[in-house]
């Protein structure tokens, strides 16, 4: 990558459209496996964060939405919008899904995407939406 483009990119990280936090603690059961389960997070991480570089969302793993139930959960969140956390989600099963709700989310003026326009995984998966934090007056930011 060029140093101009490095540097573009490392802005858009710092002020994205919307950023994607995804669960890297969640373990999924998995009899397949020696451990007994796998943690889907860390995968969906990576492939969010190639996926979507330079779009303007930004991909942050995180320890724990504390969704342990629910695995693998995300949470979609931008400055002045509403909070989603969305549980269920499978990289091979979703991944298109969570790319095309972000790009959504980023697009709207308040977070909230109309109900039919959500796609199903969202519709089915949503566990808690939080409601933007007031702006403070005098705040500089």
């Amino acid at each position: 990558m060029l140093e101009g483009d490095l540097a573009l990119a490392t802005q858009v990280r710092q002020q994205p459209g919307c950023t994607i936090h995804v669960c890297t603690t969640c373990r999924r059961q998995r009899e397949d496996l020696p451990e007994g389960y796998d943690q889907p997070g860390m995968a969906l991480a990576a492939v969010l964060d190639e996926r979507l570089a330079g779009s303007g969302i930004a991909v942050v793993p995180v320890e724990c939405l504390s969704v342990c139930k629910r695995p693998c959960t995300i949470a979609l969140a931008a400055e002045g919008k509403w909070t989603y956390l969305i549980g269920d989600l499978d990289v091979g099963l979703h991944l298109d899904e969570i790319v095309s709700g972000a790009e959504k989310f980023a697009a709207s003026a308040n977070g909230i995407v109309p109900w039919k326009e959500r796609p199903a995984s969202f519709r089915k998966g949503v566990v808690a939406r939080v409601p933007p934090l007031p702006r403070t007056q005098g705040s500089n930011e």
